[in-house]
């Protein structure tokens, strides 16, 4: 068996991983924001520099300047944020933060200021990263009442701190680690969810597909992961989330193929969202389509969403695709996605994302055994 690789360490190139190119997917490396000793923060404008000279004066920062930049020390760091807040968001990409350390000018590590202050108020994030802990919530066939599968979402614990996966990711972006992240994350999943299937059951596991520039470099630590815990791939469904900002539909058809050349299923989140359009759903034709948690959210018969639900349920089937509806949290909604044809369903109603896979809440197992 493989050894499992420690945060910040490549794995290892052994087996079916042979020989493949590394890159910077097979570790999470943050920056070391304690190495930095000053920013040297830069506005785009006469108009925008001056307003900085103001709110940096508000909150009590010496106004020192070099090539018209203002110069912060590592210590009043902690004021940025403040500073920051003072800006619209029109403004804010037109404040670039350059660091120091001592005297040596980091140009690699240039970046607008609000990822600045965004790294600076996720120091946790190199700790967090290595305690992924993923919660599983189930995902159920709608015509028995069987759990199909359970979907994999990333959590973390970190000196007494939770985050989710949104704080998590949008560090991880902040950082630049969102590559090293996601497949970080993905390995972490199979580690720790797929030995709690049983019987035939999925695991949906989520990636982003705007950091996967090659589907056959990329993929190569997922896959040889898969192999260390002897995972069946028909069991893993990869699902495509953040896919408003991927618009490369042929890469994105080569990563689906990628995956599904190893045996495994993929999907695509958010259908009705107008991120994943019909075209992208025609095109990449996915085993497994998602529901706009939107689309559902409250539906009840005489709702007027019923009919544009019903049609792309429909439009899915015609195509060759299941569909799950999300984010149900009542029987009311359970039992019309049921009569709209939709194949699976979750969300609260059916069970919440927990530690260790636990099947269907008691008022999901009444639902079936009285339907």
């Amino acid at each position: 068996m493989t050894a499992t690789p420690t945060l910040g360490q490549p794995l290892p190139t052994t087996g079916h991983a042979s020989g493949f190119t590394s890159c910077d997917c097979h570790a999470v490396v943050p920056l070391d924001l304690d190495r930095f000793t000053s920013l040297a923060i830069h506005a785009a404008s006469r108009h925008l520099h001056r307003k900085l000279a103001l709110l940096l004066t508000a909150q009590g920062l010496p106004l020192e300047t070099h090539d018209d930049a203002f110069v912060i020390p590592a210590q009043a760091f902690e004021c940025l944020d403040q500073v920051l807040a003072g800006f619209s968001q029109t403004e804010r990409p037109d404040l670039l933060a350059l660091p120091r350390s001592g005297d040596r000018v980091e140009t690699w590590h240039i970046a607008p200021l609000e990822q600045w202050v965004a790294r600076l108020s996720s120091r946790w994030f190199a700790g967090a990263s290595g305690h992924l802990r993923f919660h599983l919530q189930p995902i159920v066939e709608l015509a028995s009442g069987r759990v199909y599968g359970y979907e994999a979402l990333v959590r973390a614990q970190w000196h007494g701190q939770f985050f989710g996966a949104g704080p998590l990711l949008q560090a991880a972006a902040a950082h630049g680690q969102s590559r090293g992240f996601d497949a970080h994350a993905r390995r972490t999943a199979i580690r720790q969810a797929y030995p709690q299937l049983q019987g035939d059951q999925v695991l949906f596991i989520n990636f982003a597909p705007g950091v996967v520039y090659n589907p056959d470099i990329c993929l190569q630590t997922t896959f040889e992961t898969c192999r260390e815990v002897g995972a069946d791939f028909s069991r893993l469904l990869f699902e495509v989330t953040e896919s408003e900002a991927f618009p490369d539909l042929r890469l994105l058809k080569r990563i689906l193929e990628r995956y599904r050349a190893e045996g495994a299923q993929v999907a695509l989140d958010d259908l009705g969202a107008g991120h994943t359009s019909l075209t992208y759903l025609s095109e990449l034709r996915p085993d497994v389509v998602k529901l706009d948690r939107g689309l559902v959210r409250d539906l009840h018969g005489d709702d007027p969403r019923v009919p544009l639900v019903s049609a792309l349920i429909r439009y899915a089937h015609d195509l060759g695709v299941r569909v799950v509806a999300e984010g149900l949290e009542t029987q009311e909604e359970v039992q019309i996605v049921y009569e709209l044809g939709t194949d699976y369903a979750q969300g609260y109603f059916l069970g919440r994302p927990v530690e260790q896979a636990s099947g269907l809440t008691p008022q999901a197992l009444h639902y079936w055994a009285t339907r």
